[in-house]
């Protein structure tokens, strides 16, 4: 009795340090003192490795023990911190005041792009040099850890043009979570729609300069809606992932439609041998080095109704008062082992009449495949490989411009503190089969600099 009455005096010591354990963000540190000492603590204790005073008697040695805990601490805040809503965990400078009843987080990043491209005969296209993104983030809770927010603002050209129907575009991001319990987390604000893995993944955490051209062309983007996601599982047991939206269906900052219809969109993720470290899945590369195998098949579908613009929540407005029905379907996996990643993903749309319209308004209809592989050499170097094939339909191939498009793509990274700052350079050979013009580019060099906090 005595031995139990030292483990919760222990317990009681430390539990406040866990009230908050999952839904805070910024706590790794913090987590991982407070179990670290209540399992030691416990554990030594029950098992007869302490005195009354809790000193670890001399000439014990705990070495194997200690490697133990931590890897027991590590695994219960990533299990934790894998269930809270999709935004990044961890980074930026934190702002809490004692009593806990609020928690902000700010972080910024920049993408510095140079790069240069080339046609058939090597002849010089185009040099281009940008800011490609730069982008402030606020994420954090108010009141309780389960009212979360997530606001991120874009300043680049690409981020802040205005919409097609002429309305300002600086927010990415604003939503608010309400999260019950560690595996409900119910959103309503503007938000990414949660339909495929190459979307899902932060342009920050990309092993190539930017995402791939399929991605470019059928991947979702960002609409204002409900939001719901459930978690099942843990790191090293069988887990599952299902997330479904209700949105405007017209995609960033639109307001109001007096014309369109809804989008519906549902996600499932599935982890055979348990979920990634860190949310790696929703990492490229395999940064974390993860010691054991791990794997995630994903499905997603997104049905737009009656939707104003060529693709769906992204393009230009279709001409007239002229709404389609789109339906886009997606398929991914990633595995992940010891420094070596594999992803892959195909992904597609549908409509009807896809080109019953003045010209050259069409929606793309048709397919497309990606697969990229790759391996971290001591946690600092990366090569990438990546190949990207589009096949649009018959009937849209004379407005797309092409019957094939593949694009192969050589990618090294050098990372100096993860994807928070990194070198990146790749070289991509663009190839069309039966292309409108000979002269499409053949050749892409680009190098970025990417900085967050």
């Amino acid at each position: 009795m005595q031995k139990f009455r030292y483990c919760f005096v222990i317990f009681q010591k430390h539990f406040r340090n866990l009230k908050y354990l999952c839904p805070r963000q910024n706590v790794k540190k913090d987590m991982k003192k407070t179990l670290t000492t209540i399992i030691a603590a416990t554990a030594l204790v029950l098992t007869n490795g302490t005195g009354a005073n809790g000193a670890v008697p001399e000439g014990r040695d705990t070495s194997n023990f200690r490697k133990w805990v931590n890897t027991l601490v590590d695994d219960e805040i990533s299990e934790q911190l894998a269930n809270m809503p999709n935004i990044e965990v961890g980074k930026g400078i934190s702002f809490s005041p004692k009593d806990d009843s609020f928690k902000t987080t700010i972080r910024f990043r920049m993408q510095n792009l140079v790069g240069a491209s080339f046609d058939k005969g090597m002849g010089v296209t185009e040099v281009n040099g940008q800011v490609r993104r730069l982008r402030l983030r606020f994420d954090g809770f108010i009141f309780s850890p389960k009212f979360i927010y997530s606001i991120q603002l874009g300043f680049t050209g690409s981020d802040a043009k205005a919409t097609p129907n002429g309305k300002s575009n600086l927010i990415l991001d604003a939503i608010a979570y309400y999260k019950p319990n560690s595996s409900w987390n119910l959103g309503l604000g503007q938000a990414k729609v949660k339909a495929n893995r190459a979307m899902l993944n932060s342009s920050g955490s990309l092993q190539f300069v930017d995402r791939s051209i399929v991605n470019s062309e059928f991947g979702g983007d960002r609409d204002f809606g409900l939001f719901g996601e459930y978690y099942y599982g843990g790191i090293d047991k069988f887990a599952l992932a299902a997330l479904a939206s209700v949105t405007l269906g017209e995609g960033r900052n639109w307001g109001a439609s007096n014309n369109g219809g809804l989008a519906y969109t549902g996600r499932l993720e599935l982890f055979p041998l348990g979920r990634f470290h860190a949310k790696g899945e929703y990492v490229e590369g395999d940064t974390y080095h993860e010691e054991t195998p791990k794997i995630m098949l994903g499905a997603g579908y997104s049905f737009n109704h009656r939707s104003q613009l060529t693709r769906g929540m992204k393009g230009s407005m279709l001409p007239g008062d002229e709404t389609r029905n789109i339906g886009s379907y997606y398929a991914d996996m990633i595995f992940k082992y010891r420094g070596f990643s594999f992803n892959a993903d195909y992904m597609g749309r549908h409509a009807a009449d896809p080109v019953g319209f003045a010209s050259p308004s069409f929606v793309y209809t048709g397919s497309g495949v990606n697969v990229q592989a790759s391996y971290l050499f001591d946690r600092k170097w990366e090569v990438a490989i990546r190949n990207s094939s589009m096949l649009p339909n018959r009937e849209v191939r004379p407005f797309a411009g092409y019957k094939v498009w593949n694009q192969s793509t050589l990618g090294v990274t050098r990372y100096i503190i993860g994807h928070s700052l990194k070198l990146q350079l790749d070289l991509s050979f663009n190839q069309m089969a039966k292309p409108a013009s000979p002269d499409y580019d053949r050749l892409a060099v680009r190098f970025q600099l990417e900085l967050g906090l």
